[in-house]
């Protein structure tokens, strides 16, 4: 008889999507942002979509951002989060986030999803997010959920898969190694190569399988969450807040998936978009038959191509360009390149060293 998979799904959502500036920001951060054209904000597409597989939604989110993601998601209230005091990288939120499921269910599961992709194709995903959780369950394994690349990405991380195994009835391969974003000929190499998967930062493992490789490989992390949980069950937020801030941040990918060798990846199939900046937004909406996309708002254009333009209750007229990005808000107005839309963030940085947060 099967076991019974304790699955909770764990939802990080902190953060601002700095390359979608001036849509995105700290108060109405991109997993806040109806941005995949069906009118629901991402974070409310990611919770929906798994939550028929899974015993529990918690979101991850920082304190900052619980009243907004409150007044968004009315039906999402605080106990369904798990809530950090301040950001700390992956590696302290998910410990985090394992630790408080563990103490909750001494034999949970999670499935963390991210709450700002956009995911087409949800009975692929569901059937993905079970596959891997039955190889979770039954292996005692880190899964990783992994997408064969469409296109040389240059944006993404790649995990490279090894020997095939079969684990509760599935297919599933060990992990040789992770790759951080390559140069184009290498993500070339990959495409061709059939071995090599996106990495999704999609994550699925026993919490007590997790928490034994974080003790292993970030002792520092591990040790500092231990505080943390004290002092929360002990009622004193403050002592939680003071040694959460104190932990190292890093990012889990570093921490712990490139140096377990308790590594299995699970494949998918379905539609997958970062939407890490205006040129992806764009690529997602339908063009017309010069390449433009013209959303909220209204646009006059003369010879001009492959231009994406967002000015809601504004008219934008514009001559003789091609691949231009133009975004409008109440207070800023952002005009790009395509081919610099990754440059956004360099404009955040920029407010922020100059001390103009309100635009931040």
């Amino acid at each position: 008889m099967t076991e019974e998979i304790r699955l909770y799904a764990v939802i990080p959502a902190g953060g601002s999507g700095s390359r979608l500036w001036p849509r995105s920001r700290r108060s109405s951060p991109k997993h806040l942002l109806a941005l995949s054209g069906s009118g629901k904000t991402l974070l409310a597409e990611s919770v929906e979509r798994v939550a028929p597989l899974v015993r529990e939604v918690a979101v991850l989110t920082e304190e900052r951002q619980v009243p907004l993601i409150e007044s968004v998601i009315p039906g999402l209230g605080r106990s369904s989060m798990i809530v950090e005091p301040a950001a700390r990288g992956t590696t302290n939120a998910l410990g985090l986030a394992a630790m408080t499921l563990l103490e909750r269910d001494g034999q949970a599961v999670m499935i963390s999803t991210a709450a700002d992709h956009v995911i087409r194709g949800t009975e692929a995903y569901q059937s993905a997010v079970r596959r891997a959780a039955a190889v979770a369950q039954e292996s005692g394994e880190l899964v990783t959920i992994g997408l064969p690349p469409r296109h040389p990405a240059t944006g993404f991380g790649y995990i490279e898969a090894g020997d095939q195994v079969e684990v509760a009835g599935q297919s599933a391969y060990r992990v040789r190694r992770f790759t951080e974003k390559p140069p184009a000929s290498v993500a070339r190499e990959y495409l061709a190569s059939g071995r090599h998967y996106w990495n999704l930062n999609m994550f699925c493992w026993r919490c007590e399988s997790f928490l034994e490789e974080l003790r292993l490989h970030g002792p520092e992390h591990h040790a500092g969450l231990l505080e943390v949980m004290a002092a929360r069950r002990a009622g004193d937020e403050a002592a939680a807040a003071r040694a959460y801030q104190a932990l190292p941040v890093a990012a889990v990918d570093y921490t712990v998936m490139e140096k377990s060798n308790r590594l299995l990846l699970v494949p998918a199939e379905f539609e997958w978009v970062d939407v890490g900046s205006w040129t992806e937004l764009a690529d997602l909406r339908q063009a017309d038959p010069d390449g433009n996309v013209v959303e909220d708002g209204q646009a006059v254009l003369f010879d001009t191509r492959d231009s994406f333009i967002s000015a809601p209750g504004k008219l934008v007229a514009v001559i003789g360009l091609s691949d231009l990005i133009v975004v409008e808000t109440e207070d800023a107005l952002l005009v790009c390149p395509r081919s610099r839309a990754q440059d956004v963030k360099k404009v955040v940085e920029a407010l922020g060293q100059s001390g103009q947060t309100g635009y931040l």
